[in-house]
């Protein structure tokens, strides 16, 4: 687990981008790509982090 800063510093995004998704706000698929690839995770695992 890394803190939301971290995480919005690796993916180049605001932390407040972040806490609207993890309210389920819907966010543009490119944010998506970007968290992924910040956390690790190559686009073909999008289910282990997005639930749709």
């Amino acid at each position: 687990m890394i803190s939301k800063a971290e995480l919005s510093r690796r993916a180049n995004i605001s932390t407040i981008t972040i806490t609207r998704i993890e309210k389920g706000m819907p966010c543009r698929m490119e944010t998506k790509r970007k968290i992924l690839l910040a956390l690790g995770y190559s686009l073909k695992e999008k289910n282990k982090v997005f639930e749709d």
